[in-house]
């Protein structure tokens, strides 16, 4: 019930807003002010569609006439903040590898020739400024209107904006830093540098530690979300500020595990089908639904795109329809070992009519799809849809548990018996039993990089975990089609972080572009 009344507000917002330019902060309509002076209770529904700016791409059924797309001239499928965000952390790595190959994607599948001018990098970077806007006209609108939850609702809204900065500075480096200080129109600054963007993002989720709830309505931040966020900025944070701060990565993740009420689920695959929002794990999703939540760019992209009814039965898994578009590469499924024989759950992928080795990653039938994102109930058959219900777990206890490991590992504190017990519950779901256990010899960090890629694949870390580990860029680890070579091949190390799109550069001439990128 708590999921369909976040949808009920979502779908009953009337507060949609357009771009009228590429600044670094886009244009918006301010009417916020005027419906909350009019209705303080619809300060809940302007909020969960800031929420919903992770999944959708504005109003209307995408692909039919009456769509009205929040960023005009792009297509609204594709910019879905979600939809940009997975394309640029899972498809260029060795994860997964997609065979449409039109208006860039192609660059991305096998990390070359990357250019400023590549839609793509335009995608999340334009989506991600259009929603920080909206964060913060409603944080001024708020604050403005005096209403009741006021603190809660703003908090909730920073925490909305601190992630999206989070994925800004992961993706691009050092960014453009705006917020409700500097209005709700238009903006040009220069970009500030990474280190003081991380201390930014991090001062923003201690300011609303202690304000946002411990318990809150499903698809709404929690303080076990906040406390996710925080350990994933300070387990990164070598690469972002150049110096680690794994102790306070440890911290977080382990305050995520036992200052919340989030457990384990007993079954791997009911996390990622359509009644998923019964799961007990999941900390912070972005929300599916079928009829209410339509789009293009939430998990029916993942769905859909990993189906081909050349080669699955795709109603067994509740698609109407599949896009032969996205399958894993023999890296990812070979750290399961023998599919045929293996006892890990976790190894969700279909065989038949495929071939193990990806001679061509354009050829639908070269890798095996994955049908860990599925539109079938856990709890049962459900109707054959072309859109999906299945919720997106952005964070999820096992991610805390494998967190914890890789801290102690690093120097961070804690003990190995509680990393390794982390990493064993992990296991002993996976195997269902505990015939996949390892012992304290065998837990390493080359063990915690495969075992991430094993837990967490399709779920948009892989990227970042690469580069945190150094074997993104170099020769050191290759894949198939790295380079844009079957076999993989070395990539420069400036691709570590992408380039600015050029209609950000044009909008703004003071945002300079990443080293090595032409302008």
């Amino acid at each position: 019930m708590i999921k369909k009344l976040l949808i009920i507000v979502l779908i009953a917002t009337g507060i949609y807003s357009c771009t009228d330019d590429l600044n670094t902060e886009p244009v918006i309509e301010q009417s916020l002010e005027n419906l909350l002076a009019s209705d303080p209770d619809a300060a809940l529904g302007i909020l969960a569609r800031l929420y919903g700016g992770f999944v959708l791409h504005g109003t209307g059924v995408p692909g039919s006439g009456d769509q009205e797309a929040d960023i005009a001239g792009d297509d609204p499928g594709e910019t879905v903040w979600f939809r940009s965000m997975w394309n640029m952390q899972e498809l260029t790595t060795d994860i997964v590898k997609n065979r449409w190959g039109d208006g860039g994607l192609d660059p991305l599948t096998t990390a070359t020739g990357w250019v400023p001018t590549n839609k793509f990098f335009g995608y999340i970077y334009n989506r991600s400024y259009f929603n920080i806007a909206q964060v913060n006209n409603f944080v001024l609108d708020v604050q403005k209107a005096g209403i009741e939850n006021a603190d809660q609702f703003v908090a909730e809204a920073r925490f909305i904006r601190a992630i999206t900065y989070y994925y800004l500075m992961d993706m691009f480096g050092g960014v453009v830093k705006v917020t409700e200080a500097d209005g709700v129109t238009g903006v040009l600054k220069a970009k500030e540098k990474r280190a003081d963007i991380f201390k930014f993002i991090e001062e923003e989720l201690l300011a609303i530690e202690s304000i946002i709830p411990a318990n809150n309505d499903y698809g709404r931040a929690n303080r076990a979300a906040v406390h996710m966020a925080l350990a994933k900025i300070y387990l990164n944070a070598e690469v972002y500020t150049g110096s680690p701060q794994y102790d306070k990565a440890l911290t977080y993740s382990e305050k995520v595990i036992t200052e919340s009420s989030f457990s384990l689920d007993a079954d791997y695959q009911s996390i990622f089908q359509g009644d998923n929002y019964m799961a007990s794990e999941i900390i912070f999703p972005l929300i599916g639904d079928r009829s209410n939540v339509q789009s293009f760019g939430n998990s029916t992209y993942l769905t859909n795109a990993s189906l081909g009814d050349t080669t699955m039965p795709i109603g067994d898994f509740g698609n109407s329809e599949g896009w032969f578009g996205n399958r894993c590469t023999p890296a990812l499924y070979s750290l399961f070992g023998d599919l045929s024989t293996t006892a890990d759950s976790r190894a969700i992928f279909w065989t038949s009519g495929h071939n193990y080795e990806m001679a061509d990653y354009k050829v639908w039938e070269d890798g095996y799809p994955t049908t860990k994102f599925q539109n079938a109930y856990a709890s049962g058959s459900s109707v054959e849809s072309r859109f999906s219900d299945t919720d997106i777990p952005l964070f999820r206890l096992s991610d805390a548990y494998l967190m914890y490991a890789e801290a102690h590992l690093q120097g961070g504190g804690g003990t190995i018996d509680k990393a390794l017990g982390y990493i064993n519950a992990l296991r002993e779901r996976a195997y269902g039993n505990a015939s996949g256990n390892i012992d304290s010899g065998e837990l390493t960090l080359d063990f915690i990089i495969d075992e991430r890629a094993r837990e967490l694949y399709y779920e948009g870390h892989r990227r970042q975990d690469l580069i945190r580990f150094g074997l993104f860029t170099g020769g050191d680890y290759v894949w198939p089609w790295k380079g844009n070579v079957a076999e993989g091949t070395s990539i420069p190390s400036h691709y570590n972080v992408f380039p600015f799109p050029l209609e950000a550069l044009q909008a703004n001439p003071l945002l300079e572009q990443n080293p090595e990128y032409p302008n």
